[in-house]
């Protein structure tokens, strides 16, 4: 007879990632007085990775870069980007060509602002052209269920986008993403200036999202909005990610937190500390060497001025530092 309790219990493997970005940079090519060539570098060394049925929000400060990321990995940067580092997107390259091929079918953008709609062109319109399904009739019959799971009324269709609200269109732009065959969301800023109960509606439909299966990346400033809904969070800070931790990693005093920075972020917010740090974020200008953040570390050895950290497993999670092993 077999002795079960000596049969090692099958281990449950992590899924693969449906998109992986590593070590990536982006500069725009700029021109100075004399026509003198700059290089002004705004993400570096960036690295994450977003899972199907998981929400991973990158939250940072407002103007830091994090909606270039979205444009990054949607291949629609202006012509002086110089873009390094890879993707992946289902195990294979996501090449600027695969990017234009998936872009707004496979990978869709929410964008922060509502005037990425045409102005000129009806609602429904708009809605059903993102469907590439040939069959009319069942694109619109698509589109009548998704508006009223939304809760925009039947004349919503055939409205310009002038007509509607500032939560219409956020409906609308939802509507749009949940029509294609999307299996990527990219949230950018989809809540600022949103009331508690806008708000909560808002985050609503992108747990929905993920819980249908979509990988959803939320990009946001707002970190308590993203700690409701989301699994993970990413901290951008000076163009790169220091950490990645698990929402519920928040809590206490920030105790199973891995980096500094996240550890201000967490016990800054009014409920918690409401304390601040000393210093600011570098500007896109500076030009550093060593960690991006030094000057505002209280635990900085002579390594950190130098070595540019690598963001590595530690405890569950992801942080880019010098001083933990």
């Amino acid at each position: 007879m077999t002795n079960t309790s000596q049969i090692p219990a099958e281990k449950k493997e992590k899924p693969e990632a449906l998109l992986k970005v590593k070590d990536l940079s982006l500069s725009f090519i700029q021109y100075a007085a004399g026509l003198r060539q700059t290089e002004l570098k705004v993400i570096s060394n960036l690295s994450m990775e977003a899972y199907s049925g998981e929400i991973l929000a990158v939250v940072g400060s407002s103007g830091s870069g994090k909606s270039l990321l979205a444009h990054s990995i949607l291949g629609i940067l202006p012509s002086n980007a110089k873009l390094n580092g890879t993707m992946e997107y289902g195990g294979h390259d996501l090449t600027q060509k695969k990017k234009e091929e998936v872009r707004g079918k496979e990978i869709v953008l929410i964008p922060q602002s509502t005037t990425y709609l045409d102005p000129l062109m009806r609602i429904s319109s708009q809605v059903i052209g993102s469907v590439e399904d040939k069959n009319s009739d069942s694109k619109k019959k698509l589109q009548k269920e998704i508006f009223k799971k939304y809760d925009l009324k039947p004349e919503v269709e055939k409205m310009f986008p002038h007509e509607l609200s500032g939560g219409m269109i956020r409906r609308v732009l939802v509507s749009t993403a949940v029509m294609s065959s999307s299996k990527i969301v990219i949230a950018d800023e989809p809540t600022p200036g949103l009331d508690e109960k806008n708000l909560n509606e808002t985050l609503g439909y992108f747990k929905d999202m993920a819980n249908k299966g979509y990988a959803v990346i939320l990009i946001t400033h707002d970190i308590e909005a993203a700690l409701k809904i989301s699994d993970k969070i990413a901290i951008f800070y000076a163009g790169t990610i220091l950490e990645v931790a698990n929402a519920e990693d928040f809590s206490g005093e920030g105790e199973k937190l891995r980096h500094q920075y996240t550890k201000a972020l967490w016990n800054a917010l009014p409920q918690n500390k409401f304390q601040a740090i000393k210093g600011h974020q570098p500007m896109q200008d500076e030009v550093l060497e060593g960690c991006f953040f030094y000057e505002r570390c209280t635990t900085r050895g002579e390594i950190c001025s130098k070595c540019v950290p690598e963001l590595k497993l530690f405890n569950g999670g992801m942080v880019r530092c010098n001083n933990v092993s």
